[in-house]
């Protein structure tokens, strides 16, 4: 029987590798992609993405970087690496003084080379302007050992008499099929998968009371329009011109979702402090004039404010006020988030002062941002609210024309693109003056949202009442009186019957 050349060779360089060859490698890219890491969070970023959607298996990952180590063929790289990983999720900036200290407190400081090797490391990498490239060659020498590593395992079973041909062809093929589905995401279904999904999916609206499928805002009318809140996998656009109220309207959200509903919620402020926004809810619960709580004449008030605070304490709210906030490491946050609270919202205040991975124009920047926002949303399955401004075309029409618009949203079109929802406040009273009109068009205290665009349902204006004393949004049907008494009384009363 004629030999089978090809056979011979795979053989031949199998055993070769077991007799002592250095298995595939890259160390310069790997010290590219830690030097990198150590440069830029951005990296970090890029890197993790890189290796944990496409090195691990999906079916088996938590999507927040937990690839094996072993990616890197150097012992040392794959502490270091563990090590910023570490860092990263502590939210600590993994640079070079950072790691230097997080490896001396673990003890690990001399078996990664000490600080100069360390300091090696950042010389050798000026730039982080190429992790992306250099992580995908260190991924594809990784892939190289696992085939390398399966072919040793192969050759020294079946020289074993005793095992079954066929059993081991087929553990051979399953094995070489998981490697592959490292390397490749699964983004196909089957239309019995997606059949059963749409099944679980209407027997969970059909089960719920108020046919609920996602978070209600609290507000009936609104979730009516919304098929019964902000949905999952969706980005929902909140635009408006400043003292609109938009950061009031979102809070309010917030609150709802958390109080009401008992949704975890990450609330993520790039305008205003944790605390000033926990003061607006405050005033808003327990019916306070906020100028009364921020000058501190509440004294004859303690007892509620002590009850408002009581209540919020128990809240699953999650703020996060940092400042110059990267679109990536919101990402980041926010899958710890999901991991750790299940959070079931996101809300994002607000979006333009978001940093993003610089780019030719500031036009592009958002693009990034956005289509980032609409990302997150799909890969948590979860809604995210992203509040916007509006450009200032809106200050110089006239009259009606003052309604905000699609083209109005500021700086990009690709945030009316990547939105499955797009909703506008607007207040009649703002911008008119004449007190005869806005009693003659009952504009006081009303503010419309206005849903310009929904992808999945109807479009149209919701009414609603702005108190700007309590920083406050209501139904417009129920008198403010009514709710004031009410939630006087609510302090002291179940969760479940509160109302806002």
């Amino acid at each position: 029987m004629k030999a089978n050349p090809l056979k011979n060779n795979i053989i031949k360089n199998a055993a070769d590798t077991l007799r002592g060859r250095k298995a595939p490698q890259a160390i310069d890219a790997e010290v590219a992609v830690l030097g990198a890491m150590m440069l830029s969070r951005e990296a970090v970023y890029k890197a993790i993405n890189i290796f944990s959607s496409e090195s691990t298996n999906p079916e088996k990952s938590n999507k927040a970087g937990n690839m094996p180590e072993q990616v890197f063929y150097e012992p040392r790289h794959q502490m270091i690496y563990k090590a910023i990983i570490e860092l990263d999720r502590k939210n600590i900036v993994p640079d070079i003084i950072s790691l230097t200290n997080y490896l001396s407190k673990m003890g690990m400081l001399e078996d990664v080379g000490g600080t100069y090797y360390l300091s090696e490391i950042n010389l050798l990498t000026p730039t982080a302007a190429h992790v992306e490239s250099h992580a995908r060659i260190v991924q594809e020498k990784y892939f190289k050992r696992c085939l390398i590593n399966l072919a040793e395992e192969v050759l020294t079973r079946n020289y074993d008499e005793t095992t079954d041909v066929l059993e081991e062809i087929d553990s051979t093929e399953a094995k070489i099929f998981a490697i592959a589905e490292q390397r490749i995401r699964k983004n196909y279904k089957t239309m019995n998968a997606l059949a059963t999904d749409t099944m679980k999916l209407l027997n969970t609206i059909m089960s719920n009371d108020k046919g609920q499928n996602g978070v209600p805002t609290g507000f009936n009318a609104l979730d009516t329009m919304l098929n019964g809140g902000l949905q999952k996998s969706e980005l929902a656009i909140l635009a408006a011109r400043p003292s609109m109220g938009k950061t009031a309207f979102a809070l309010a959200i917030a609150l709802n979702a958390a109080m009401k509903y008992e949704n975890p919620v990450a609330f993520f402020s790039l305008e205003m402090s944790s605390v000033q926004l926990v003061l607006r809810m405050l005033s808003s619960i327990i019916d306070i004039n906020l100028r009364q709580l921020i000058s501190g004449r509440t004294k004859d008030d303690m007892q509620r404010v002590v009850n408002g605070l009581s209540r919020l304490s128990t809240l699953p709210l999650y703020f996060d006020d940092s400042p110059s906030l990267s679109i990536m490491e919101m990402r980041s946050k926010c899958r710890r988030l999901k991991a750790e609270r299940d959070i079931q919202l996101v809300v994002v205040d607000y979006l333009q002062l978001l940093q993003s991975i610089k780019a030719d124009s500031r036009e592009r920047e958002i693009a990034i941002i956005s289509a980032t926002l609409k990302q997150i949303a799909r890969e948590l399955e979860i809604p995210v609210l992203a509040l916007a401004q509006l450009n200032r075309s809106v200050e110089t029409r006239t009259g009606k024309d003052k309604i905000p618009m699609l083209s109005d949203l500021r700086e990009s079109g690709s945030i009316e693109q990547d939105a499955d929802v797009v909703m506008f406040i607007h207040r009649p009273e703002y911008y008119e003056k004449n007190q005869d009109i806005v009693a003659q068009n009952n504009w006081q205290n009303l503010a419309q949202i206005i849903i310009s665009k929904h992808r999945n349902g109807a479009t149209g204006i919701v009414d609603l009442s702005f108190i700007p004393d309590f920083v406050k949004f209501t139904s417009r049907e129920t008198r403010f009186n009514d709710i004031q008494e009410q939630n006087r009384q609510s302090i002291h009363t179940p969760k479940d019957e509160v109302v806002f």
